[in-house]
């Protein structure tokens, strides 16, 4: 009798947690309002069968309970029973897939006028890119991919020069558009989900998978990878931003084509030692940095990495937090750099500085710290000299200090807060890892251990 009457509330307790829970689809902004319905009848099918078995149950459990004056009735098979079990879980499962089969119809039909753009994706997070003015999208090929062409363009294709490259986790659509995605993945297996669009779909190594949206409200909407694709995989997140027809225009006209990169001069370090020459008050002439002054040694850092920091903080990205003491005093500094030319010039010659490994000053359980960095090395290397294809600075070669402060920094939502730092969004989330002070301490001393090995 407990037994039954249990059930019975569990039933009851389930259907009204189902219609107050606060767990449920987020607020649709895009034309797929059949996926929620189809969502909706397999709701109603699987809660009518869930409801009627648990009862069925309840009821048997009462109904033959143990009684000394009852005897079992032996019924092997029932040809009326099996009948209508057949004819019900029919019914039951073709009205579970025949609205999804409608559904799917139309999602591997995009309509003829939906524009395009490409996603790729990688350990751990997002970029695009757009076809151009001529609505062709150029040839692709993972030998052409480096440090200058990430997006893996080949050279030699005249249809892939007008090709917008944007090198970032944001995308930009215009609303009561529709757009095809075409689906690219650098690595392994990982799945492009928009959940306000209620679309998803995995992005396969090795081909070009796609979907199509028809975004219906402006607004912001959040991007995940819903493929488990490695120790990071809960931080490859990017957003969607749905907007008027000008904006998104002014938007795409913000980054390159692939002409506009291959046209670029090359870094000129007679300029960049020039402007080196007002970094060089706080960080010294060759780059060894003064902790006095908060200022990190910075000599043996890739040139890309020196690039994308100087542009966070000329930009806002980095350095504007209130809580940022430090960080707020390189934004003006960064100011003397008048034009991308510039920035390139001074980032090349702090990376032609030779690598001189500053003196440790921190320490710490380095066994500890060896197992912390675990994580770390997914990104930046076992050997912490950064992956440029992570978007991962080297470690090596940062004042261990430094470390210690940004590593708080992350955690204290100080750097990384800006919607253009996707990686330092991530990092946000990485560093929720380290629980107090001797986690920080450990993992850092763990780093120093890799310097004298190197």
């Amino acid at each position: 009798m407990v037994v039954a009457y249990a059930i019975i509330l569990l039933v009851v307790g389930t259907i009204i947690f189902h219609f107050w829970s606060p767990w449920y689809f987020t607020e649709i902004a895009a034309d797929w309002g059949a996926i929620d319905t189809t969502v909706d009848i397999t709701f109603l099918i699987t809660g009518l069968v869930f409801i009627a078995v648990n009862f069925f149950m309840a009821y048997c459990i009462y109904k033959y309970r143990y009684s000394p004056d009852k005897r079992a009735d032996y019924e092997p098979e029932s040809h009326k029973l099996e009948t209508w079990l057949t004819i019900f879980t029919t019914v039951g499962v073709a009205a579970l897939l025949i609205p999804g089969l409608f559904v799917w119809g139309d999602f591997v039909e995009p309509p003829e006028d939906a524009s395009e753009v490409e996603v790729v994706g990688q350990q751990w997070y997002w970029t695009f890119r757009h076809p151009g003015e001529d609505a062709v999208f150029g040839n692709v090929d993972i030998r052409h991919i480096d440090v200058n062409n990430p997006f893996g363009m080949d050279p030699e294709d005249p249809a892939g020069r007008d090709d917008v490259l944007v090198d970032s986790n944001v995308l930009h659509i215009p609303v009561d558009q529709p757009v095809k995605f075409l689906l690219r993945s650098k690595d392994v297996l990982h799945d492009f989900a928009i959940p306000q669009f209620r679309v998803k779909m995995d992005l396969v190594p090795g081909m070009i998978t796609y979907m199509w949206a028809d975004p219906i409200r402006e607004g912001t909407y959040e991007i995940l990878c819903e493929e488990l694709c490695g120790v990071a995989h809960f931080a490859m997140r990017g957003r969607v931003v749905v907007e008027d027809q000008e904006s998104y225009e002014t938007w795409l006209d913000g980054y390159p084509t692939f002409q506009e990169v291959l046209d670029r001069p090359e870094p000129n370090l007679i300029a960049g030692q020039g402007a080196y020459a007002v970094c060089s008050a706080c960080h010294g002439a060759d780059g060894q940095g003064l902790q006095a002054l908060n200022a990190p040694d910075i000599n043996g850092l890739d040139a890309w990495y020196v690039e994308r920091q100087v542009r966070y903080f000329k930009e806002g990205v980095r350095g504007a937090h209130e809580d940022d003491v430090y960080g707020r005093t390189m934004a003006p500094m960064m100011a003397m750099l008048a034009n991308d030319q510039a920035i390139r010039d001074v980032a090349a010659y702090v990376a032609s500085l030779p690598a001189v490994y500053s003196e440790s000053t921190v320490t710490g359980d380095t066994a500890r710290g060896a197992e912390i960095y675990t994580t770390c090395s997914a990104c930046h290397g076992d050997d912490g000299q950064g992956i440029w294809s992570q978007g991962a600075p080297s470690l090596v070669d940062t004042s261990d200090w430094y470390l210690v402060t940004q590593l708080h920094n992350y955690q204290n939502r100080v750097r990384g807060y800006h919607e253009a730092d996707m990686f330092g969004e991530q990092m946000q989330l990485m560093s929720d890892i380290l629980r107090d002070e001797e986690d920080f301490n450990d993992v850092v001393a763990y780093i120093n251990t890799l310097k004298e090995a190197n």
